[in-house]
Order: C-alpha cells, then sequence, then structure tokens
C-alpha cells in the first residue's frame, strides 16, 4: 500500500511541475500594446496559480495520508511487540515458578536421600553393635 501511495504522490508532484511550467509560459505571455501584458495575461497567470494551489493541496493530503498509513503501522508493531513482551514476561514467570518447584523437589529428595543413609549407618552400626555383644556372649558361653 505505502508503494501505491508513493506512486501516486510522485505523480501528483510530476503534474505539479507540469503546472509550473504552464504557469511560467503564461507569466511570459505579453499580448498587449508595445508587449505589455493585459488584463486577461494576469488573469490566466491566475488561473494557472490556483491550479498549482490546488494540486499543492492534493499532494498535502496525500502526504498527509501517508502520514497516517505510517503512524498507524508504527502503532500496531509497537502494539504487536508489547504484546510479544508481556508474553514473553509471563513465560519467564512461569519457567521461574518451574524451577522454584524443580529446586524444592531437588531438596526434598536430598533431604529423603540424607534420611536414608543416616538410617543405614544407624542400621550398620547397631548391627555391628549386637553382632559384637552375640559374639562376646557366645565367647563367654564357651
Amino acid at each position: 500500500m505505502p508503494a501505491d501511495a508513493q506512486e501516486k504522490l510522485n505523480k501528483l508532484v510530476q503534474e505539479r511541475k507540469i503546472l509550473h511550467q504552464e504557469w511560467q509560459e503564461s507569466e511570459n505571455q505579453k499580448s498587449g500594446i508595445f508587449g505589455n501584458r493585459t488584463k486577461k495575461d494576469m488573469m490566466t497567470t491566475n488561473e494557472w496559480m490556483g491550479r498549482i494551489i490546488h494540486k499543492d493541496n492534493q499532494i498535502m493530503q496525500e502526504l498527509e495520508m501517508l502520514k497516517d498509513i505510517q503512524t498507524t503501522t508504527i502503532g500496531n508493531e509497537k502494539e504487536d511487540y508489547k504484546f510479544i513482551a508481556h508474553k514473553a514476561e509471563a513465560d519467564i514467570v512461569k519457567l521461574k515458578r518451574a524451577l522454584r518447584e524443580k529446586d524444592a523437589d531437588i531438596q526434598e529428595e536430598k533431604e529423603k536421600m540424607r534420611t536414608y543413609e543416616w538410617t543405614t549407618l544407624i542400621f550398620f552400626l547397631s548391627s555391628m553393635v549386637l553382632g559384637f555383644m552375640y559374639y562376646r556372649k557366645k565367647q563367654k558361653a564357651y
């Protein structure tokens, strides 16, 4: 769409150049006595000037439209980026929460492992003590 608008703007500028050339020609026109300008020559020149002003207004309208299109496009892109940023922030929050949960699970498993290790150590030591006591008792019995 901006390419079409740019094309139309270029066309309007070319038309304005042509109108300006026509105005210059009418400005040089002198149909009066002794090479002077007549009222009709001046009116023709003013008509060309009116056409140029009208064309300038069309160009300004086209430029305003292009500016509005660009402003809208930039606004839409800004909203898109804002949406992407919010979505990324939400994903980061979810990932942080999942990481905290996994860290808590790991800590819990470490505590279970520590409990298992202590239980195993106590069982081993008690078995050794009971075994030693049994051995001593058997040796006293002989």
